[in-house]
C-alpha cells in the first residue's frame, strides 16, 4: 500500500466550507493535495457576462486563497461545453418529457465522477476528494460500499447513488463522517476564510434562480397552455405549460375549487394537467429506469429494502424487485405521496446506499 506522503488526491474546491475542509484534512494527514475547480456554463443574463453559481468570481477566488493558505497548487478546469451539453441539456430534454429531473445526479454522473475524475486521473492522481457528506467503506473481499454521511441532515448518498465499484476505488469523501458543526469548527481552526460561508442553494446554471423563466427563454416548447383536468375527467381550467408544474403542488393551480385540489400527473401527450384530491396522490409501486447497482451485480430476486423518492424525502420500507433493461419495479408498504417522474428512486439498506435509478412517468397511483 503506497504510503500517504507518496499519494496525490485532487480536491474539487469550490469555494465553499465543506470542500475547503476536505482539503485542509488531507493536507494535515500529509497527502499531496492538488485543488481543481471546474468552471461550468452559465446562462448569460448580465452584460459582464454568465457566472454558473458554483464558480462565481467570488467563489474562484476564495477557492485560490483557501489554496494558497494551505500550500498547495490550484487550477482551473475548463468544463463549460461539457456540463452545457450533459446536464444543462438533460434538464431542458426531461422536461419536455413532462419530467421533473434532479440535475445535481445527472451532474455527479456525467462530470463530478466522470469528466473530473477522468482529469484528476490524467494528472496522476490516485484519488478525486469532494466535500460531500458521504461515506465509503471496503469490505473483507474488497469491495467498496456507498454510505449515508454521518450528519444525516446533510447526507448526500442520494446524488451519489449513480457511483459504482470503479468510481469508490478511486474517491475520498473526507467530511463524510463528520457532521456540519464540526466541519465548521474545523475550518476556524484552520484559519479558512470559508468557515462562516452559508451553503450553496438552486440549480447552479440559472442566472437568477428562476427555472420557469429559464426554461421559457431556452425550452418555450415546454410552456404551452393546455387544458387542467380533475381525474373525473372534468375541464377546470387551463395550465400555463406543464412546466410550470410539479407533482402534488397545490398553490399556483388558477382553479375555482371548493375542495383543495393538487398536482395528480402531468399527460405529455395531450398536454393535460391532471388534478385530484388528496387523497389521489397516494402511490403504491413506481417503475425506474437507467438503474445503478453500486456494487456492480443487479440483484438475482426482489428484496425488500428502504427507498427514498427525493433528495429530502424520508426513506420508506418498499420491495424492490430487479427488472430487465437497467429497470426496477418498486412496491410500497403503504402508499407514499410525492412520487414525481424524473426525480431518483434510491435504494437503501439501513445506512447502506445499494443504489437507484430514475423514476419514470407511469405510477400506478391510489384512487385512479
Amino acid at each position: 500500500m503506497k504510503d500517504v506522503r507518496d499519494t496525490r488526491v485532487v480536491v474539487a474546491m469550490s469555494g465553499g466550507v465543506d470542500s475547503s475542509v476536505a482539503a485542509a484534512l488531507l493536507v494535515e494527514q500529509g497527502y499531496e493535495v492538488i485543488g481543481v475547480m471546474m468552471r461550468l456554463w452559465s446562462e448569460e443574463t448580465t452584460a459582464a457576462g454568465a457566472h454558473n453559481r458554483c464558480c462565481t468570481p467570488d467563489q474562484m477566488s476564495d477557492a485560490r486563497r483557501i489554496a494558497d493558505r494551505l500550500g498547495i497548487p490550484f487550477y482551473v478546469l475548463d468544463t463549460k461545453s461539457t456540463f452545457r451539453t450533459t446536464v444543462v441539456q438533460f434538464f431542458i430534454e426531461q422536461h419536455r418529457e413532462g419530467n421533473t429531473p434532479n440535475p445535481c445526479i445527472e451532474c455527479n454522473r456525467q462530470i463530478r465522477f466522470d469528466f473530473l475524475l477522468n482529469n484528476a486521473l490524467a494528472l496522476d492522481a490516485d484519488y478525486l476528494a469532494t466535500g460531500h457528506y458521504a461515506r465509503i467503506q471496503r469490505d473483507i473481499e474488497g469491495n467498496y460500499r456507498l454510505l449515508k454521511g454521518v450528519d444525516e441532515a446533510k447526507d448526500q448518498s442520494y446524488v451519489l447513488s449513480v457511483m459504482g465499484q470503479a468510481q469508490l476505488g478511486r474517491t475520498l469523501f473526507p467530511v463524510g463522517s463528520l457532521p456540519k458543526a464540526e466541519v465548521r469548527r474545523i475550518a476556524e481552526r484552520f484559519g479558512l476564510p470559508t468557515a462562516s460561508k452559508k451553503d450553496s442553494q438552486d440549480l447552479c446554471f440559472l442566472g437568477d434562480g428562476d427555472y420557469r423563466r429559464f426554461l421559457r427563454e431556452h425550452a418555450p416548447d415546454v410552456m404551452t397552455p393546455g387544458p387542467i383536468m380533475k381525474t373525473t375527467g372534468e375541464i377546470v381550467g387551463e395550465h400555463r405549460g406543464l412546466a410550470n408544474y410539479t407533482i402534488g403542488q397545490r398553490r399556483g393551480l388558477g382553479v375555482d375549487s371548493r375542495e383543495p385540489l393538487y398536482v395528480v400527473r402531468m399527460s405529455i401527450e395531450d398536454n393535460r394537467l391532471v388534478v385530484g384530491a388528496s387523497n389521489e396522490l397516494g402511490n403504491l409501486a413506481l417503475t425506474a429506469r437507467r438503474v445503478n447497482w453500486v456494487s456492480g451485480k443487479t440483484p438475482a430476486s426482489a428484496f425488500h429494502a428502504e427507498v427514498k423518492i427525493r433528495y429530502k424525502a424520508k426513506p420508506v420500507p418498499a420491495l424492490v424487485e430487479p427488472m430487465d433493461n437497467g429497470r426496477i419495479r418498486v412496491q410500497f408498504d403503504e402508499p407514499v405521496r410525492g412520487v414525481t417522474p424524473g426525480q431518483g428512486a434510491v435504494v437503501y439498506e439501513g445506512d447502506v446506499c445499494l443504489g437507484g435509478g430514475i423514476i419514470e412517468r407511469q405510477p400506478n397511483q391510489v384512487g385512479r
